[in-house]
């Protein structure tokens, strides 16, 4: 187990608490962080590159010219490659397939291998609770200030310090108090993804959060 402090929406300390070997006590595997990143990059590519081959370009209903006695090369339509106009030979296609295949058994231990990364590099900051009285972005941004003042988190929820905000389930006045602040992300733990974790610079998790990430994640 590993402890680690406990902090208040108020960024006193509220206890200590031990954080899961399962969850973040994973040695760190580069080759598989970067082909989950890859593959879930390649699958969320948006194909629209597209060239128009002889048989989409407009134009080309009949033979230009006869075959014979014109004293010009032969030609059957404008539509072929080498005339101006005419369609592409081997350009990009938007029916190109770029997915990859990659198991949930992969994605949930490169998601594991990250957060014991950033547990190891005093990323992960914990929290008594996220609850708040009212959906306010003053609200939110008066606990964020005095978060970033924590010696082990500056910037927290500043420029160069993105936070990636853990919540136990839906909670709309969380969201609503955050989602004005440019460099904090709130999102269920049930939700939690790759991607997401590696975006930010820290990553804050509530207690009740931490049960639920646990519960999703540790087979």
């Amino acid at each position: 187990m590993i402890s680690v402090k406990v902090y208040n929406l108020q960024g006193e300390e509220a206890g200590s608490e031990q954080l899961p070997e399962a969850l973040f006590g994973m040695p760190w595997n580069n080759s598989l962080v970067k082909q989950v990143v890859d593959a879930k990059l390649a699958n969320s590519r948006n194909v629209i590159a597209h060239a128009k081959g002889r048989g989409e370009v407009s134009g080309g209903g009949k033979k230009p010219w006869r075959q014979k006695g014109t004293g010009r090369a032969r030609h059957g339509s404008i539509r072929s490659p080498i005339w101006v106009g005419g369609g592409v030979t081997h350009g990009p296609n938007k029916e190109k397939n770029y997915s990859q295949k990659i198991n949930k058994q992969m994605q949930r231990k490169a998601l594991l291998i990250s957060l014991s990364r950033k547990a190891k590099d005093g990323e992960i900051m914990i929290l008594d609770t996220v609850r708040m009285q009212e959906p306010k972005t003053k609200l939110a941004a008066k606990a964020f200030t005095a978060l970033s003042h924590v010696p082990a988190f500056p910037k927290l929820g500043q420029k160069g310090g993105r936070v990636l905000l853990m919540i136990p389930g839906k909670d709309d006045v969380v969201v609503r108090a955050t989602r004005n602040l440019p460099y904090v992300t709130p999102q269920e733990a049930r939700n939690m993804d790759l991607l997401s974790v590696l975006e930010h610079k820290y990553i804050i998790i509530p207690k009740e959060a931490l049960a639920v990430i646990q519960k999703t994640f540790v087979k």
